[in-house]
């Protein structure tokens, strides 16, 4: 129930803290620029594993709908293409601006992306629906949990950050636009 989902949930959110304070404490590096640096890579590397566990699902939603019909395999299969589009290059420009190079962050959006082939080969390993609906309790919420995390340690702290008036209202502005548009959509 509820309760699951919310402990799997503040699992997702909690394995990525550590994931982070981890990786952040086993830097070698004494230079205490260079440190800070490599420290920012750290979270391109996290959004690069919580993309890793939302194309998993988006393979898996593929790969499950195809199961049931070929029509709804073509709908799905459009529906996350066209979702992951413009989220790949929020992805991309996430991964610049935590030192990631061009090429380096390329790569590495085209590794995640393999994982969503994973995903789908999984749910056409799966004999009945019933063992996807199980294995998806568990990694959905876990998932949102590492995106809220993300977005909690990293992105809202560099939105607080804007002193401008101008600049500040037109992210406020974002964030509302994207609430509305989740909103939207669940109302479809």
């Amino acid at each position: 129930g509820l309760g699951r989902i919310g402990i799997a949930v503040l699992t997702g959110i909690l394995t990525f803290l550590v994931l982070e304070k981890v990786l952040e404490m086993s830097n070698p590096e004494t230079n205490e620029e260079m440190r800070k640096k490599e420290n920012k890579k750290i979270v391109g590397y996290l959004k690069l594993f919580a993309n890793c566990t939302d194309n998993l699902l988006h393979g898996l939603a593929v790969g499950t709908s195809f199961l049931s019909s070929f029509r709804l395999g073509v709908t799905t299969t459009a529906a996350i293409l066209l979702h992951e589009i413009p989220h790949e290059f929020g992805d991309f420009a996430i991964l610049l601006k935590s030192g990631f190079d061009r090429w380096e962050a390329a790569k590495a959006q085209i590794s995640t992306a393999l994982v969503g082939l994973l995903g789908a080969l999984l749910a056409l390993a799966f004999e009945s629906s019933n063992d996807l609906e199980t294995l998806l309790m568990y990694i959905l919420p876990f998932t949102a949990g590492g995106f809220l995390n993300i977005a909690l340690v990293s992105v809202v702290p560099e939105l607080m950050q804007e002193k401008r008036p101008g600049p500040a209202l037109g992210q406020f502005l974002c964030v509302i636009g994207g609430i509305v548009a989740m909103s939207l959509l669940t109302m479809i």
